[in-house]
């Protein structure tokens, strides 16, 4: 740690979920950290925010299953130190055409991790799943261990966790400027700050903050449609009568990332917005899809939503996050387009942390949680 009262070991940019949790891994290791957020907190203007996010390893790709498993005991160790309560177990029913490439991928994976399964043949799928239509052609296994974390719960205990252990949160202060070297200098809309190396995790935000260090990623920021839907008979799809979170790989992906009273889904896709002008953008083509889907496979839901919230996903053109040093800044460290890995999903709901020393002299621990999804919080 430096013994320079006003030089940081570390800066963080963004405190959503991939910054909170680096923050509090980094102070935590008895690093001086910063961690930046330019809007009041809490806030609901980027992708963090919301009640639940889907935890799971029910992926396309056998490396994201992987990262899961030390996903799991990350989240359970941060809830016996915090002694708060971010995960429950709903499970995670998987629904798609049989013979799809994307849904044959997902249970391979299941499959391959040994993840603790259960399929579901058509003539069983009514009398495990009430209140649920199963389309025609389609299939539908269980990630018996997926659940849902709670998103803005995790996301205030990494925060709290973060100033417990010395970090220094400083909130409502944009960053304007960075100018790289040896030392880097973060400037704010407050005041300039000085650090040995700086994370930036800006969510929707990346490339303009990017913008001053000379580097700009080939993200994509879209608005989506979050629909919460009010119940026929309350209480019919809650995870108290054994209802899991859901995910239906369509030709569309349609995700449901929020186990919630009433329940939510919400569809994968958007369409791009400027993140600082987010409700400019009002196509609702993503709301009829939800709603012609709820008509027809989920007959215990009012077919018209209740609720309709915005979120933001940053995307990368293959759908897989961007983590890596700066090109030319080798202490500048790059979290992006983390929200990508949901692409083929719908998901209704009732991260992992690879270590890396990048440089920088310490382990540098990121929590890719709910962008699994996510939004996972998908």
């Amino acid at each position: 740690m430096s013994t320079d009262p006003e030089l940081y070991d570390c800066i963080v940019i963004g405190a959503g979920v991939q910054g909170s949790f680096t923050a509090y891994s980094l102070a935590k290791r008895g690093k001086r950290t910063l961690l930046l957020e330019q809007f009041v907190l809490p806030h609901t203007r980027g992708s963090s925010h919301g009640q639940t996010r889907i935890i799971r390893k029910a992926y396309p790709e056998d490396f994201y299953a992987h990262m899961m498993e030390g996903s799991y005991q990350l989240w359970a160790e941060v809830e016996k130190e915090a002694g708060v309560k971010l995960y429950r177990q709903t499970g995670l029913l998987v629904m798609g055409p049989e013979n799809s490439d994307s849904y044959l991928k997902i249970k391979d994976t299941l499959l391959w991790s040994k993840t603790p399964t259960v399929s579901l043949s058509p003539g069983e799928f009514n009398s495990h799943i009430p209140n649920m239509k199963l389309a025609p052609g389609d299939a539908a296994i269980v990630d018996v261990n997926a659940g849902v974390l709670y998103a803005d719960r995790a996301l205030k205990t990494a925060q709290d966790q973060f100033k417990k252990f010395g970090g220094v949160l400083r909130d409502q202060e944009k960053v304007v400027d960075i100018n790289p070297g040896p030392i880097v200098t973060v400037t704010t809309s407050a005041k300039s700050y000085r650090a040995k190396s700086v994370v930036i995790t800006a969510g929707p935000w990346a490339n303009r903050v990017l913008a001053s260090t000379g580097l700009q990623l080939p993200l994509k920021v879209v608005r989506i449609n979050v629909c919460y839907w009010k119940e026929k008979t309350p209480g019919s799809y809650h995870v108290k009568n054994r209802f899991p979170c859901f995910l239906c790989v369509l030709s569309l992906t349609l995700t449901s990332e929020r186990h919630s009273v009433p329940p939510g889904i919400c569809l994968h896709t958007g369409s791009p917005t400027d993140p600082d002008h987010r409700d400019r953008q009002t196509d609702r083509s993503d709301v009829d899809i939800l709603r012609r889907y709820v008509s027809r496979s989920i007959p215990g839901l009012e077919p018209e939503p209740a609720i309709v919230e915005s979120c933001m996903y940053t995307m990368t053109p293959d759908d897989h996050f961007v983590l890596d040093v700066h090109p030319q800044h080798r202490n500048i460290v790059i979290g992006a387009g983390f929200s990508g890995n949901s692409k083929l999903t719908l998901q209704f709901c009732p991260s992992s942390a690879p270590k890396k020393n990048l440089n920088l002299n310490f382990p540098l621990l990121l929590f890719f949680l709910f962008v699994f999804v996510f939004f996972p919080f998908t």
